[in-house]
């Protein structure tokens, strides 16, 4: 699948891929220099670039494990969703989950970016659900008894 990238900076690099069957494209950061992040701090981080996914796809921004699990550095809302009519920049909001400030140097892989396809759903209000026998048990209610 073709997707357009445009460099929006002379310093942006484009998502590579870490090998030939990674599912998500690293991401990287767009910085003039080091960027400290401080413990508990959400920083949005700028990739300088923009991207045309096509009709029916999304990129879904997740964390990439050795930044979470060595620097405890992630997406602060978990997954980011990038619609396919977008246009701008695709930015990064970077938590630092750890107890100590953690640096962001330019040109260091932040996320991944998973393309996707995706259903748009027509919601259609009705007075009955269909019944299941697990009914409305909520969180942990399918749990070992």
């Amino acid at each position: 699948m073709q997707v357009n990238i445009k460099k929006l900076s002379e310093k942006a690099v484009i998502p590579t891929y870490g090998s030939e069957y990674s599912a998500g494209a690293d991401l990287y950061a767009c910085l003039d220099g080091e960027l400290e992040i401080k413990p508990h701090a959400t920083v949005l981080i700028p990739t300088g670039i923009a991207i045309e996914l096509p009709v029916g796809y999304a990129g879904l921004i997740y964390a990439r494990s050795g930044l979470a699990t060595k620097k405890g550095l992630a997406p602060a809302n978990k997954v980011g969703v990038v619609d396919c009519d977008y246009r701008g920049e695709v930015k990064v909001a970077l938590h630092n989950h750890s107890e100590i400030p953690q640096t962001v140097s330019p040109a260091e892989r932040i996320a991944q970016l998973v393309i996707t396809p995706y259903i748009t759903a027509q919601f259609e209000e009705v007075d009955e659900l269909s019944q299941t026998v697990r009914g409305a048990g909520g969180f942990g209610s399918t749990g070992s008894k």
